[in-house]
């Protein structure tokens, strides 16, 4: 059972079914304790689409081979959480020097309770953000200068004081923001006054998706509200299966043409009809491990993306597929645990484990090309404890969605640095200190890709 207050701040995880299940804080990706469970799972309920002897390794086949990448656009506008709404941009044309220009503070950081963890967008001339405490913040996107900040919690809300999470989108010279207040909300852009406001039943932890006049959001009992983009009222709703074992982050859905995927904490991801919410599929990604117990929480919190009539989603239960946006027919899919997006580009995909392991696949057959480890050389320590007696073990750094600059992959991660790699081969190009950890992938508009940290920073990278 989800709790509303204080267990918000990490992870709803009660009822596995297994008792003495202790994983609230290994699922936490801003935790830094050790989250390998010594616990059995027991078998699950769905039909695993993995063999059981699939291993990640590269392709014999695919050693050599060159493969096709988008030619990088400079973006005008980066309006929704993925860039689009099929959550998928290609290759972008900026930040050429990868150096600092400046940072700035944007508002709350992370603390007991509360953590920064919408994904920033950017439009006309001006980068937004969300912080801790659900407050959004439009920025200059050359100086970083505050324009004006609007909160989401209505002030009468006690029932949520400590509500995380949300997210924002932009489009029609407007801002469309959720929260964990239980509040959907019309800001205008250049000045920061609310249109209008909706309240919802259930917070909502994931950033919306705005497409053809709806606003679309999953909420925190696996329900997938819509609402039109003029009034704010309420539209369709689609119940996905009830799951009471959530990561703290969670997806936004993926729009192409009258189509929406969604994906939810239980595993699925389901195709909509985007005018009325007819079922069109629906897949579960899952598979239950009898060595790990997190395969238990089936939860997809990294976005959909939608990429040249394939859709791609990774699961927290070990499953990174390609299903065909039209028939909801798996195409491939690979053994991966993930709690980011995917990034479709060219003749390949890339994913981040969350492991660290950053794996490009073939877009077509799912074969990998190569596989380069974040944490390579990583080793757990204890934190707290007295004389090496006792504390807990530091997880793994988690690492954040890819963003393509040119041939370059730009992640970040709580290491507090981005790390540029080569999208070829996959070599460490450049490391370079935020100063600030951050899961959040990067986002890019002119000739600019902006980060924000945990500590509440914009980073804007020329």
């Amino acid at each position: 059972m989800i709790r509303r207050n204080t267990i918000l701040a990490a992870v709803a995880v009660a009822a596995l079914g297994m008792a003495g299940c202790s994983t609230v804080s290994r699922l936490n990706p801003f935790d830094k304790k050790d989250d390998t469970p010594a616990e059995l799972a027991g078998e699950g309920q769905r039909i695993s689409i993995i063999a059981a002897d699939q291993v990640l390794e590269p392709a014999e086949a695919l050693k050599g081979v060159d493969f096709a990448l988008p030619t990088p656009v400079k973006l005008d506008a980066w309006p929704l959480p993925g860039g689009s709404p099929e959550q998928s941009v290609g290759a972008v044309d900026a930040a050429p020097n990868l150096d600092i220009a400046w940072r700035k503070n944007f508002g709350q950081a992370n603390k007991r309770g509360r953590y920064v963890t919408a994904p920033p967008i950017a439009a006309d001339g001006k980068v937004f953000a969300m912080d801790a405490d659900g407050r959004v913040v439009a920025m200059d996107a050359r100086s970083g200068s505050q324009v004006w900040r609007t909160g989401t919690n209505p002030g009468d809300n006690k029932r949520d004081k400590l509500g995380f999470g949300g997210g924002i989108a932009f489009a029609d010279g407007k801002i469309y923001a959720v929260s964990g207040h239980r509040q959907v909300l019309q800001i205008d852009a250049k000045t920061g006054a609310v249109g209008w406001r909706t309240k919802t039943s259930e917070a909502i932890h994931g950033a919306p998706t705005v497409s053809g006049g709806r606003v679309f959001a999953v909420a925190l009992d696996n329900t997938l509200l819509t609402f039109d983009a003029a009034t704010g009222a309420p539209s369709w709703t689609y119940q996905a299966l009830s799951e009471s074992a959530r990561i703290l982050s969670a997806s936004s859905p993926a729009v192409s043409g009258d189509t929406v995927v969604a994906a939810f904490g239980s595993g699925e991801l389901v195709a909509l009809r985007a005018s009325n919410g007819n079922d069109l599929w629906n897949e579960a990604l899952s598979r239950a491990s009898r060595t790990s117990a997190l395969s238990e929480i089936r939860d997809i919190p990294g976005r959909p993306v939608i990429y040249q009539g394939d859709v791609f989603a990774v699961s927290h239960s070990g499953v990174f597929a390609a299903t065909d946006l039209r028939t909801g027919q798996a195409r491939w899919s690979l053994p991966v645990v993930g709690v980011t997006a995917p990034l479709p580009a060219g003749d390949v995909v890339y994913v981040v484990s969350k492991n660290g392991e950053v794996i490009c696949a073939s877009r077509e057959s799912g074969q990998i090309y190569w596989m380069k480890n974040l944490n390579e050389g990583f080793k757990a320590k204890k934190k707290g404890g007295v004389f090496g007696l006792g504390g807990q073990k530091q997880n793994r750094p988690i690492w954040s969605s890819p963003l393509l600059a040119g041939e370059r992959l730009l992640i970040v991660g709580q290491t507090g640095e981005l790390v540029a790699l080569n999208a070829k081969t996959g070599e460490v190009i450049k490391r370079l200190s935020l100063k600030g950890a951050s899961t959040i992938a990067p986002i890019a508009m002119g000739d600019m890709v902006y980060v924000i940290t945990q500590e509440a920073d914009l980073i804007a990278i020329r």
